[in-house]
């Protein structure tokens, strides 16, 4: 509790206090003033002392004095004879007025004390409270503005204090958070590193205006720096406030380590993704780029008896992996829309077997198409899908069969009508196949088992895509060997309807 509403408080006492043990202290002597002739010395004596507990217990020692001043007075004046005069008689007499007033002001100084003991324990319990309901506030998991707007609040509350803010080093001092009376722009500038009146973050001070400057220490760097208008502090309100400054610097460095915590698993994500990256394309640029350079070759040697049909047949290679390097660099460009999270679909109704036709277009000479097959149900209704993402997916599915299928191995594209709402589309090839436990990481950006060489860019493309519109892919089980890539397409609504 802040000294002035300490003092406030026990002014505020003291007179209650005084003032309720004279009213009863007058009460008392009303009531055994018809007595006074049939009353003993040491009994008025003893009845006057109840006044003085009570004063000492409602406002404190000073209470305490008073009720033993007005008790004096009133015992000497009315109840010991001669009467209504300071003179006491006899040395009985004498000896009763000092016992009185050396026994009251021993209890008010007693009863004092356990008072001050009280209220000092019950400042402490509430100190500790709201240290608790600080720490509770502080360890939420919350952000960055709201622990900063947090911490000014509470200083502010816990020390009734005029304004707080609080101030980080960014190029100088930079104020983050406010609570109360603002700063004028001159206080602000006097309490940056680059004012005329620097505050140094090494230790507190008070700044031009009557602002308190506390440093906020953590790992033995100062991190921040709380600028309080009007802290009022007594003796015993230095330890908790630093006991709440330590609470706050403690929580701001968490915040602050937790932010670069992320930052730097952003950066680790981010190099590993690069990596990566940069792996599978080098690995799918290796043999087109090592196609096209020895069928350009053979046909630029001099030397080399190259026949037209054979110079037709390099001039076919080469424009086939000229179409697959194409097909490469946009599936990089369109894994990057899904990494920025960009990808928007544009549904339109279609049909299974434009996206099949469509997609064996777009292999072009790349693939050798005539080892595909094309096998529907009569019944497919139309899909409602994003053309040209679904034509992608169902090309990288094509292009990965017919690299993997050994010769001239057979490679069949079949569509069921397998629910009400999706039709299920397979692409199923003769290869190595996909083992069991890879089933489910194939698909993963960059993975490439031994087994077989699937995986890469292309399949991962696929799975996002699928993914994209709310379906899925897989691998699925095979009789024999081979593997059987499938994945479903929604179905349009208006055929459901129908």
């Amino acid at each position: 509790m802040p000294s002035s509403r300490r003092l406030a408080v026990s002014t505020r006492q003291a007179t209650v206090g005084s003032g309720s043990a004279v009213a009863l202290m007058f009460a008392f002597g009303a009531v055994m003033f018809p007595l006074r002739s049939h009353l003993s010395v040491a009994t008025t004596a003893l009845v006057l002392v109840i006044p003085v507990v009570v004063g000492v217990a409602v406002g404190g020692f000073v209470a305490g004095i008073a009720a033993t001043v007005t008790g004096f007075l009133l015992y000497d004046l009315v109840f010991i004879r001669p009467y209504y005069t300071f003179s006491v008689g006899t040395a009985e007499n004498w000896v009763a007025l000092a016992v009185y007033v050396v026994v009251m002001i021993l209890v008010a100084r007693v009863v004092a004390r356990l008072n001050a003991a009280r209220s000092e324990a019950q400042l402490r319990a509430d100190e500790v409270r709201r240290l608790f309901d600080l720490s509770e506030l502080l360890v939420r998991d919350s952000s960055t503005p709201d622990l900063l707007d947090t911490i000014v609040t509470a200083v502010r509350q816990a020390f009734d204090l005029d304004g707080a803010a609080l101030l980080l080093p960014a190029d100088g001092l930079q104020l983050v958070a406010s609570a109360g009376v603002p700063l004028s722009e001159t206080e602000l500038h006097q309490l940056s590193a680059h004012g005329r009146l620097p505050v140094s973050l090494g230790a507190a001070e008070v700044a031009p205006g009557g602002i308190q400057a506390v440093v906020l220490m953590a790992s033995g760097q100062a991190i921040g720096l709380l600028a309080l208008r009007g802290l009022r502090l007594a003796r015993g309100d230095r330890e908790p406030l630093r006991a709440f400054t330590n609470h706050l610097a403690l929580a701001l460095e968490r915040s602050q380590l937790r932010e670069q915590a992320v930052h730097a698993q952003l950066l680790e994500e981010v190099d590993r993704l690069r990596r990566s990256l940069v792996g599978a394309v080098s690995h799918d640029l290796r043999t087109p780029l090592a196609t096209i350079k020895v069928s350009a070759s053979t046909l630029l040697d001099p030397e080399a008896a190259v026949s037209v049909d054979e110079a037709r047949e390099l001039a076919g290679l080469i424009d086939g992996q000229v179409d697959r390097l194409d097909r490469l660099v946009s599936n990089l460009l369109d894994m990057t829309r899904i990494q920025s999270g960009i990808l928007e679909l544009r549904r339109q109704l279609t049909s299974v077997t434009d996206l099949v036709d469509e997609a064996l277009s777009v292999l072009g000479h790349s693939a050798d198409l005539s080892r595909v097959t094309w096998k529907a149900d009569g019944d497919l209704p139309l899909v409602d899908v994003d053309h040209v993402l679904i034509c992608q997916v169902l090309a990288n599915l094509i292009d990965n069969a017919t690299r993997y299928a050994p010769g001239d191995g057979p490679v069949t594209v079949s569509a069921t009508w397998s629910t009400e709402d999706a039709v299920q589309v397979a692409v199923t090839d003769d290869g190595p196949g996909v083992a069991p436990d890879e089933r489910t990481t194939i698909f993963e950006m960059f993975n490439r088992r031994e087994a077989g060489g699937r995986g890469g860019l292309g399949l991962a493309i696929a799975k996002a895509f699928v993914e994209a519109h709310g379906e899925r892919i897989w691998v699925d089980g095979t009789t024999g060997t081979g593997a059987r890539f499938v994945f479903t397409l929604p179905v349009s609504a208006r055929t459901e309807a129908g």
